[in-house]
């Protein structure tokens, strides 16, 4: 009896600490869902930030300003108004949008370039918006836990979050989709915030047709080349423009019937996006490195933020930077791996070094690696910090090592009074080391969009003689434009071409 009065109060207070039943802000139902506000919000900073380190953002302050303005007054008219919302631009062509927990929302530039209005761009954020605001994420989270007491004091004991990693995130339903359920609560929600902000819900619609003629070019594409397709959010094979559940979630809304209502601010969009890069960007520009003190290899395609103040320098056999006075330096060798070994053993054959302490395995980025502390020899009278980190078949050796007596490191903002061990200095660094968003410089120039009026010769197969997008250029030209498979612009329509 006592031990089941035990369970009983562990529960309870799992229950009462995680969210338990909590009201569903979007929908007002109760939810059982084993995360707090606060622990959703914590979740999805620490996420964006690893998204920020690890993938190119698009760089257009004009583009950047007009999405946050659009996204902040679709926040304002949502159903958790008091979220602190966050929009990125992604710097991709694929064709997608996703949220994190906690009010962050992605849209990548590839499916802005399909989009043909305000009303259709404040769509694909507002259906985002509604996986926050209805907690989607959190509700997957607590599917995939289940209810059981014992798994409750788990999750209350670990502090499990709904995504470990931002390595595991591509492949997660907040970038693959939801499953149709969710879907649709996220547009009839997005649709209704729409109406909130004086657009047409119907722009949810139009947004689906936009997706469907991709899919069906998709689709084309691989019965020609055996590729697989790939859709946004995975959904839309199962989610038709003309599905009866779709229609009635929008159209609840508003009414759809009265065609003129809202807005579609077509003319600010064109603004807005004239000069957007189509396709691969081939010039991208690195982030932050300034402030990060961030080295870059482009070829070799990898980041790392040294430590503040110490200077890099690209030697013949080795990466090298040393502090200011001299006293430490951190060196980064490239090796390729001929076996499949394990970090920890190529550390003890490959660099023969047999023991280590605080020797452990680690993950970040999407790599794989080892690191310890090297004791003090005959050859360094310091101990040295380690790591080895696989990229593919790549290896890279990264070494810390003190060379002079010294004062410790203080903290890099100078606002902790409390001062860094040159180990953990060594540490701190070799943590940011990540596929870099300056990847190798391909060969090739970078295209824009471009809005020019249509006259009474416009066909879009004389436009692809002389906008050449490879063997599909009338198809591409008719998906920017909105007229796939077939349709021709009237005489004075804008329309998109590519240069």
């Amino acid at each position: 009896m006592h031990h089941r009065i035990i369970i009983l109060i562990l529960a309870s207070f799992a229950l009462s600490t995680l969210g338990g039943c909590a009201v569903n802000p979007a929908s007002g139902m109760p939810n059982l869902v084993f995360m707090s506000e606060s622990k959703e919000i914590e979740i999805g900073k620490e996420l964006h930030e690893k998204i920020l380190a690890s993938t190119p953002v698009y760089q257009d302050e004009k583009l950047q300003a007009y999405v946050e303005r659009i996204g902040q007054n679709l926040a304002r008219n949502g159903d958790r108004p008091d979220l602190k919302y966050t929009f990125t631009i992604i710097d991709s062509p694929d064709i997608n949008a996703f949220a994190l927990p906690g009010g962050y929302i992605y849209v990548n530039r590839g499916l802005i370039t399909y989009l043909d209005s305000e009303a259709q761009l404040a769509a694909v954020m507002a259906h985002e918006i509604g996986h926050v605001t209805a907690r989607h994420s959190v509700k997957q989270d607590t599917a995939r836990k289940g209810s059981s007491v014992v798994t409750v004091l788990s999750v209350l004991t670990t502090g499990s979050t709904v995504i470990g990693d931002v390595t595991d995130l591509w492949g997660t339903a907040a970038v693959m989709g939801y499953g149709r359920d969710m879907e649709l609560e996220a547009d009839s929600l997005g649709a209704q915030y729409l109406y909130n902000s004086g657009y047409n819900p119907n722009a949810m619609l139009e947004v689906i047709g936009v997706l469907k003629d991709q899919e069906r070019f998709a689709r084309r594409m691989a019965r020609e080349t055996g590729k697989k397709t790939t859709t946004y959010h995975g959904v839309f094979s199962t989610h038709p423009r003309n599905d009866e559940r779709l229609q009635e979630v929008v159209g609840k809304a508003g009414d759809l019937s009265k065609e003129s209502k809202g807005v579609d601010n077509r003319a600010e969009f064109r603004e807005a996006t004239e000069g957007l890069l189509y396709g691969i960007n081939y010039n991208p520009k690195t982030l932050k490195a300034a402030q990060n003190n961030t080295y870059s290899h482009s070829k070799l395609g990898f980041s790392i933020d040294f430590p503040e103040g110490w200077e890099a320098e690209n030697q013949r056999r080795q990466i090298l930077s040393k502090a200011p006075d001299g006293r430490a330096q951190m060196s980064i060798q490239v090796d390729l791996l001929r076996n499949p070994i394990a970090p920890d053993v190529y550390i003890r054959e490959n660099l023969k070094i047999p023991t280590l302490q605080q020797s452990q395995p680690f993950s970040q980025f999407g790599l794989v690696g080892h690191t310890g502390i090297q004791p003090a020899s005959s050859s360094n009278a310091y101990p040295s910090r380690i790591a080895v980190l696989y990229q593919g078949r790549r290896v890279y050796i990264i070494k810390g090592m003190v060379l002079k007596e010294g004062q410790t490191t203080t903290s890099k903002d100078g606002s902790n009074p409390a001062t860094k061990t040159d180990d953990e200095v060594f540490l701190a660094s070799i943590q940011t080391f990540r596929p870099s968003q300056t990847p190798r410089r391909l060969s090739g120039k970078s295209q824009k969009i471009h809005y020019v009026k249509a006259n009474d010769q416009t066909t879009f197969k004389r436009l692809a003689e002389v906008v050449p997008l490879g063997k599909y250029s009338e198809d591409q030209l008719r998906l920017l434009n909105g007229y796939y498979p077939r349709g021709e612009p009237s005489p004075g329509d804008w329309i998109k071409i590519v240069q």
